[in-house]
């Protein structure tokens, strides 16, 4: 068998909340509710008149696509390479999901990736491109270089034994 890369795990976990948080966000325009509403209604503002946490789950969503899969103004470059940088902001994501009532379970997914993420972050794991970036993105030579190193560590003698 092959060996698990956490990063990539993590990284289809990452979309399919954001998918699942976008989706909930436009439920939570026409139904507005804060999960918490059981213990307090002090929450209920961020709902409802105006949907001040619906447009934030929006934005997380549509920003952790844009960041996963990635844009190509986005491919290459330190941010997207960054596993530091995902696990800065994934619990601002979590915390904004676990608030909305509709968005609890992409939270509940993102805490699930942002583990994944730090597994993959402790054990030296680095994020590579994927050759498929190659065509789509600007930034062809760092992803090229990219690539060459992730081949050059992955196919090392006695790698996979």
């Amino acid at each position: 068998m092959g060996k698990l890369i956490k990063n990539h795990w993590a990284r289809l976990i990452m979309l399919t909340a954001a998918t699942y948080q976008i989706g909930a966000s436009i439920e939570g325009f026409i139904w507005p509710k804060i999960f918490w509403d059981f213990l307090t209604k002090s929450l209920d503002v961020a709902v409802k008149p105006f949907p001040i946490l619906q447009i934030i789950n929006l934005i997380f969503g549509i920003a952790m696509i844009a960041l996963e899969w990635p844009l190509p103004l986005l491919a290459g470059t330190s941010v997207h390479r960054s596993i530091e940088f995902r696990l800065a902001i994934l619990p601002l994501s979590a915390l904004a999901c676990l608030l909305m009532y509709q968005s609890t379970n992409p939270g509940l997914y993102y805490l699930v990736g942002m583990g994944a993420y730090f597994w993959a972050f402790s054990e030296g794991e680095v994020y590579y491109l994927r050759k498929t970036l190659d065509s789509t993105s600007t930034n062809t030579n760092i992803e090229q270089q990219s690539l060459r190193l992730s081949a050059e560590e992955l196919f090392k003698p006695g790698k996979w034994q």
